[in-house]
């Protein structure tokens, strides 16, 4: 073989060795970028008022999927709820986003009087929850984001107060009270 024809060989192996590289890495590298960003999505309150999850960024943010169907929801919002006043002088926001009808999230949320802020995202937020990485959908569903807005912790399922300090605890400490 001569040398030409050997240097040839040797770029087309490293140029198909690169292609399928990117094929492969790709698109987990595009899909964690998607992933890690905090949503910029408009959900309105229970007052109809739009919001976007932008509006926190600055603090540590909690984002709980749930629905007033879901049982272990339900049982997790007085744990939220005092997590709230535990944390928001150290910069730490919970935002409950509903997956449900608008007239049953208020009537449950005034029930009980959840302290926090409650947006609407009835069945869009399946989408918004599979962007997050919750591809199969299942409730609740908690994601942590830092206070530049990049997902730091996600949980499916019912958080503890132990799973709240050992995810919060850090990110606090790390970043330090809001300033301004």
């Amino acid at each position: 073989m001569t040398p030409g024809r050997r240097e040839a060989l040797v770029l087309l192996g490293a140029g198909l060795a690169a292609g399928a590289a990117g094929f492969l890495v790709g698109p987990l590298i595009l899909r964690r970028g998607k992933e890690g960003a905090l949503p910029t999505a408009s959900l309105p309150d229970l007052s109809g008022r739009s919001h976007q999850l932008l509006e926190w960024r600055g603090r540590v943010l909690v984002c709980n999927f749930w629905a007033t169907w879901c049982a272990p929801c339900r049982e997790e919002i007085p744990l939220l709820m005092s997590a709230r006043g535990k944390y928001l002088t150290s910069g730490v926001e919970i935002v409950g986003i509903a997956i449900d009808n608008a007239d049953k999230v208020a009537q449950f949320s005034t029930s009980i009087n959840i302290s926090y802020p409650i947006l609407l995202a009835e069945a869009n937020g399946l989408d918004l929850m599979r962007q997050l990485g919750n591809s199969g959908g299942g409730l609740p569903f908690t994601v942590f984001f830092d206070r530049v807005g990049q997902m730091e912790s996600s949980k499916l399922g019912a958080l503890t107060a132990s799973d709240l300090e050992r995810i919060l605890g850090p990110m606090i400490r790390n970043s330090g009270p809001k300033s301004g």
